[in-house]
């Protein structure tokens, strides 16, 4: 099985041809994934814990709880209710989540042509959406009735969106085809 950081390793040659680099240590590289939901009620208990508990089954890792900074009277939000789940992915966790988001859950969205190359920013971080949670192998089973989405950001090393774009499109991320204007 070519696992992703396997991928990586093999198109570094590549890379640093295409992107004009020196140093082997210039080409861009994956730092950090890090995975956000919001749980949309802060006392829903039982959503907080059916968030948390996916996340965790999605990603190997357990979401820390995220707080509110402040108190928001017509939401009837108090300072420090949680109100969304983070995990943070780095090492062999990171590369066993992008293989799974790469080969199985991007081609299970619905209705899915690529993602936009306005998902990298500036510095080189992609950041994508997730709108259901049941793409995912681990939680396909489970109720239909209790979707939700979360983010997907992945920092990389890239010093800029032309060097991310490079590298994400290197190692399998589907963007759009870009029509041609008449």
């Amino acid at each position: 099985m070519n696992t992703l950081k396997q991928k990586i390793e093999k198109i570094i040659p590549e890379l640093k041809k295409e992107l004009g680099v020196k140093n082997v240590m210039a080409v861009p590289r994956i730092m950090k994934v890090v995975v956000n939901s919001g749980t949309g009620k802060a006392k829903d208990k039982k959503r907080n814990e059916l968030v948390a508990n996916r996340l965790a089954k999605i990603t190997g890792q357990k979401a820390s709880p995220r707080g509110s900074k402040q108190s928001i009277a017509s939401f009837k939000v108090r300072e420090g209710d949680i109100i969304g789940y983070c995990v943070t992915l780095r090492g062999q966790r990171m590369y066993s989540f992008l293989d799974m988001l790469l080969s199985i859950s991007i081609p299970r969205i619905r209705d899915f042509k690529g993602y936009d190359a306005k998902c990298i920013d500036e510095v080189g971080n992609m950041t994508i959406g997730i709108k259901e949670n049941v793409v995912f192998p681990q939680t396909a089973d489970e109720e239909l009735k209790d979707v939700f989405g979360f983010s997907v950001t992945i920092v990389t090393t890239a010093k800029d969106k032309k060097q991310a774009l490079a590298f994400f499109k290197a190692i399998g991320f589907p963007f759009k085809k870009e029509i041609a204007k008449k």
